[in-house]
């Protein structure tokens, strides 16, 4: 009996301490959370320095900034040297400020507004609907618009995975075709300025929120694209912009429920040519028990905004209630796929 006790705790141990692991995440991501708030990878970019100066720099209580850096030093972000300064090691250095991939603006974000949001996944699971709404009194987007630093966090974020999937996509579809490329909801412009650099035979026109394109000259100016793009304020859910041969919605419909994510799709296809094509860039869901990105994602949607990511068939689906008919899926090298439509 004692040895069979024994054989069963050695099997279980192991997945006892990964289950620990995981449902302690949420320390891990306050800590780095405070480490990219407070700039700690900024003001070590130059040079070592101790606790007092960061202290003093961040306005912080020294001995609990100490016990913070500890706790960085042990998840390998900083290193404490024998003078007891501290300096970044090469995981700290990707908080620093403008780093690539925009990780600080990604801890930012973790932390404190998608936290909050994914506090309330109970509320979601039991009732199906987003938690952030009931947390903060407005939807995601509504927070975003009031709140324009929050704004400035989430564009800076997004802009940055946006650029990796865009040239993700361009290495896999072929848009040499194209003349003028709507991009729906296309944000600051991150995702077109890389299609339309790739392809210098096409023409862009970026659509979206008022608040959301004030920001985008910069951008497609820096990327030498400006002269070839138009900027065109409204809502995709009223209309969206003519005179395009191909639409293309990233990381859209994902947001939204189906009835608005059909909504949006209208819109596309009432203004589309018959000849015209509609790209949407999003995860597909596996089958099965694999592990995938998506189905974390899917969640993610599930408290932030009330969207979802989707299989196949539900896209197909989706489409065939706009009058758009699935084509094809070409998977690109992120976890985001092309998938292609045509008018019905």
């Amino acid at each position: 009996m004692h040895q069979a006790s024994e054989s069963r705790g050695g099997d279980v141990a192991p997945a006892q301490d990964t289950l620990l692991q995981m449902t302690n995440g949420y320390w891990i991501t306050q800590i780095i959370y405070v480490a990219a708030k407070l700039g700690i990878a900024d003001l070590l970019e130059g040079s070592p320095q101790g606790i007092d100066a960061l202290a003093q720099a961040t306005n912080t209580h020294a001995p609990s900034l100490y016990r913070l850096m500890r706790a960085l030093a042990g998840l390998g972000m900083f290193m404490e040297n024998e003078d007891g300064t501290y300096e970044t090691t090469n995981l700290g250095r990707c908080l620093v400020s403008g780093s690539p991939g925009a990780l600080r603006a990604r801890a930012i974000l973790n932390g404190e507004d998608w936290y909050r949001g994914w506090g309330g996944l109970l509320h979601s699971v039991r009732t199906g609907e987003t938690a952030f709404e009931p947390i903060t009194g407005m939807t995601f987007f509504e927070h975003l618009a009031a709140n324009p630093e929050t704004a400035l966090v989430f564009n800076e974020a997004m802009a940055s995975s946006t650029e990796a999937a865009a040239t993700a996509v361009a290495d896999a579809y072929d848009f040499s075709w194209c003349r003028t490329i709507v991009d729906v909801g296309g944000g600051t412009g991150a995702f077109l300025a890389v299609i339309l650099k790739a392809n210098p035979q096409a023409r862009g026109i970026l659509f979206d929120r008022p608040n959301v394109i004030a920001a985008a000259g910069g951008l497609l100016a820096s990327a030498g694209v400006a002269d070839r793009c138009d900027v065109v304020a409204g809502d995709f859910f009223q209309a969206v912009p003519s005179g395009g041969d191909l639409y293309l919605l990233s990381w859209i419909i994902h947001d939204w429920d189906d009835d608005r994510s059909v909504a949006i799709l209208k819109n596309c296809r009432w203004v589309m040519p018959d000849d015209a094509r509609l790209l949407l860039i999003e995860q597909i869901v596996p089958p099965g028990n694999q592990p995938s990105l998506s189905k974390l994602y899917d969640l993610h949607m599930l408290v932030l905004s009330g969207g979802r990511e989707r299989r196949e068939h539900e896209y197909r689906d989706l489409l065939a209630e706009a009058a758009l008919e699935l084509t094809r899926i070409i998977p690109t090298a992120v976890p985001r796929s092309v998938i292609e439509s045509v008018p019905r």
